[in-house]
């Protein structure tokens, strides 16, 4: 049986900025930014203020975004429970952490607003898919360090340079949101690893363009004194000087 109270799934979503009560000491906490998370309020049984009165203490239940509404209820009825017992939830409660790829999927959808296209955020969350996921993906989100950032990151650092940095900066991001949230503590592995230099240096393979064919010379010489641009516009070699360079290469062969 669900638990009940006064906030819906609706008003979650839509409520503005402040702190809305649901009964029994559950809050959901709207920031002026639009992040919302779960607060329970509790009195844990013992505990009292510096005037003697009964101590009202406030404890996170996380993120509205991860957590859902029956799950904070859950979590604040277990909580308060706990307080009746004298037992301090902060010490005592059993905490569900996020997957990696649970935070993942959540940081992609609260970023769709901000992709160029439909196009780079497909890009965005298929690299973690295809090389974050598969290895790291099911493990709680607390318990990534830089053995399995490592791990993704590895086998694709020099032969797919491009793919495994921009791999990198997507798992510091979904890593830095879940420190936001609560879910972890501490320096972020990714950061670590690229001060600590564990990874090589690859230098970025030079990109060769095709070379012109010698009999084509004359017909884009001939083009190029068309051309207004700045970069036609530079000092030019005669004519006679460019054919006899291109017999010459022609000459050498490849």
């Amino acid at each position: 049986m669900a638990l009940s109270g006064k906030l819906t799934k609706k008003l979650v979503e839509n409520l503005g900025a402040g702190r809305h009560g649901d009964g029994n000491g559950l809050y959901l906490v709207v920031d002026p930014s639009g992040a919302r998370r779960w607060v329970v309020r509790v009195v844990v049984k013992g505990q009292r203020n510096k005037k003697g009165a009964p101590l009202r203490t406030d404890f996170g239940l996380g993120g509205a975004d991860i957590v859902t509404l029956n799950q904070a209820r859950e979590r604040a009825l277990e909580y308060r429970r706990m307080a009746k017992q004298g037992l301090n939830p902060r010490f005592n409660a059993r905490q569900e952490v996020p997957t990696f790829e649970e935070v993942a999927q959540q940081v992609h959808i609260d970023r769709m607003p901000t992709w160029k296209n439909a196009k780079h955020g497909a890009q965005w969350i298929n690299t973690l898919r295809d090389y974050a996921f598969p290895k790291i993906g099911r493990m709680p989100i607390d318990s990534i360090d830089q053995p399995e950032v490592l791990m993704c990151l590895s086998p694709i650092w020099t032969e797919k340079h491009e793919t495994a940095r921009r791999l990198s900066q997507r798992i510091k991001i979904v890593l830095d949101v879940a420190k936001s949230k609560g879910f972890r503590s501490g320096e972020n592995p990714v950061t670590a690893i690229k001060d600590a230099q564990v990874l090589p240096k690859v230098k970025a393979k030079p990109k060769h363009h095709m070379a012109m064919r010698w009999q084509g010379v004359p017909d884009f010489y001939a083009d190029l004194k068309t051309k207004t641009a700045m970069s036609a516009n530079g000092p030019k070699l005669p004519f006679t000087e460019i054919a006899c360079a291109a017999a010459r290469l022609h000459r050498r062969g490849p």
